[in-house]
């Protein structure tokens, strides 16, 4: 799991977190998978490219979880660093033998609409020009549901993480193989 504080559980206890969640579910369907959780609180497409080769050397996952770009977005960082930065954090990825579930996220409205958008399209774009499976939204169903988010109005609270499992869960459960 490669991410930033979405993924880091930022303001709760480790625990209580969807990459946390992510592990019990797994183990309690007795997938045989281990969780490595490498996500940073405010990390950006580009640190977490920096980062990943040691992680893939370091682990040598079967997948890998890429959930990165959101702080790119709110720093209005140009899209096609971002996009490059993706792009070959998928590659590096897939070149060390690991599958590759893309994770999407959406950006208030700061940036206005062309970079707004043009940062929604990003996600599908890469997936579909890798043939990678996609979760469209992390925050789908949470991101504007009253009493789901942190004061922040970024990060969900304790009670949403099952829910940002769920719309993990649907795309990853189609990579997932159970020991023999």
């Amino acid at each position: 799991m490669l991410g930033d504080s979405l993924s880091a559980a930022y303001g709760l206890e480790a625990k209580q977190g969807w990459v946390a969640l992510l592990e019990q579910r797994l183990t309690a369907q007795g997938y045989g998978y281990g969780v490595v959780n490498a996500s940073v609180s405010g990390e950006t497409s580009d640190g977490g490219l920096s980062r990943l080769p040691r992680a893939l050397q370091l682990h040598h996952p079967e997948l890998v979880i890429l959930e990165l770009g959101a702080n790119d977005g709110l720093r209005g960082l140009p899209l096609t660093g971002t996009r490059a930065n993706l792009e070959k954090m998928i590659q590096l990825s897939q070149e060390a033998g690991a599958q590759v579930l893309l994770v999407g996220i959406q950006i208030p409205p700061n940036y206005g609409p062309k970079y707004t958008g043009e940062f929604a399209q990003m996600y599908p774009q890469l997936a579909q020009a890798h043939r990678l499976a996609l979760v469209p939204f992390l925050l789908q169903d949470v991101a504007l549901v009253p009493g789901m988010m942190q004061e922040d109005g970024l990060h969900p609270v304790a009670s949403a993480e099952p829910r940002v499992l769920d719309n993990v869960w649907k795309p990853l459960h189609g990579l997932l193989r159970k020991p023999h």
